[in-house]
């Protein structure tokens, strides 16, 4: 299982400030899944062209790849519109799922663009870009990332049961 995250944010590429969100996500990872795996980690600016190019960089040899940040509505927040480009198909239910749940941590929650999408065997979730919802993101959605690798033929992913209990229909 090879997974990928990728931070975008312009200040964190340049190294204005420390990327958090990375290690938020890397550290979840850790505590949720049970089977090997191993983490490729980037920085890369906002915009258009550099999610893009990247995401389909890293889809072509991850299963799994999870994004923060570019997801609100500033101008440089272009990662929903590089996914529309990188994706053959979009599950829009990820972000409303994503939404919702952040919704019980700040309204502005609203304003978020996240989406997810399969890119040939590979699923990319795009997360929040403040590390403090990070935990709060994937615990929502990743009861269901095991099945959705299963039924696009990636990597097979086991989890903690203490940490998140993954949804699989009985063989």
């Amino acid at each position: 299982m090879q997974i990928a995250i990728v931070t975008i944010s312009d200040r964190a590429s340049r190294g204005a400030y420390p990327d958090k969100s990375g290690p938020a996500m890397e550290t979840w990872l850790s505590e949720a899944i049970s089977s090997p795996f191993a983490i490729t980690r980037r920085i890369i600016p906002d915009g258009l062209i550099s999610v893009r190019d990247e995401l389909i960089a890293l889809a072509d040899h991850c299963d799994l790849i999870l994004t923060s940040g570019g997801t609100g509505p500033a101008e440089r927040d272009e990662t929903p519109e590089a996914m529309r480009e990188v994706v053959s198909k979009e599950l829009p239910g990820f972000g409303e799922l994503l939404r919702c749940a952040s919704l019980n941590q700040t309204a502005t929650a609203i304003l978020s663009r996240q989406t997810a999408g399969i890119r040939g065997r590979c699923l990319i979730i795009n997360l929040p870009g403040n590390p403090a919802s990070i935990s709060l993101s994937l615990e929502a959605v990743f009861p269901a990332v095991p099945y959705c690798l299963d039924l696009i033929g990636a990597g097979r992913v086991e989890t903690n049961p203490d940490k998140v209990k993954t949804t699989r229909p009985a063989p």
